[in-house]
């Protein structure tokens, strides 16, 4: 199995650790080795949130610049930021819809134009996808969902060695069960964006 390194990258109240908790379970479910990095940035709602994740038996959780066979960016800004971490043959699946920051509800920032930032991640890897994750997860039952949206899309795309299926079987079996429709639809949703 070939080693891929994730980047995940978010804000606070998006569901950014929940999404990376979900694919190393799945992953270690099909007997993948996985290494987990440490999260930085604020938990809480509209803080920056990161996470790494390491499948096929790296020893260290750290991803430098231009390492990153995955970027998952649940908030596009939020992306645009985490650009250099991408290696060049990467995959990048993002949200589409913004979460503005503080200073940009205040006014007192301008938010990035999102086709800017589409044109720059095209510069950084090989395959982007942008999606519109909270109307998915709308329309599976909670915006909180969104976020596996963008692990169905992942997944779909067979940037990582785990299937939509691998998953549904993962969510089915560490949800808890009145969330599990939900996020199943969510995840459906989310590979049909990019299938």
């Amino acid at each position: 199995m070939a080693k891929v390194r994730i980047f995940f990258t978010g804000v606070g109240g998006q569901g950014t650790l929940t999404a990376t908790i979900i694919l190393a379970q799945a992953a270690m479910a099909k007997g993948i080795k996985v290494t987990a990095g440490e999260v930085h940035g604020m938990a809480q709602r509209g803080g920056v949130v990161e996470s790494t994740l390491l499948l096929g038996g790296f020893t260290s959780p750290r991803i430098s610049f231009g390492e990153a066979d995955v970027l998952l960016g649940f908030e596009p800004l939020e992306t645009l930021r985490a650009l250099p971490y991408p290696a060049k043959t990467a995959t990048i699946v993002s949200n589409s819809e913004p979460i503005p920051p503080i200073g940009v509800t205040m006014g007192r920032e301008t938010y990035p134009d999102l086709d800017a930032i589409k044109t720059k991640a095209e510069k950084c890897a090989r395959t982007v996808h942008f999606l519109p994750c909270q109307t998915l997860g709308l329309k599976a039952g909670s915006v909180q969902s969104g976020n596996v949206a963008l692990l169905g899309a992942l997944c779909a795309l067979k940037a990582v060695p785990l299937t939509v299926s691998d998953l549904a079987k993962t969510i089915k079996a560490r949800m808890r069960p009145k969330l599990v429709d939900m996020n199943l639809t969510a995840l459906e949703l989310g590979a049909a964006t990019v299938g």
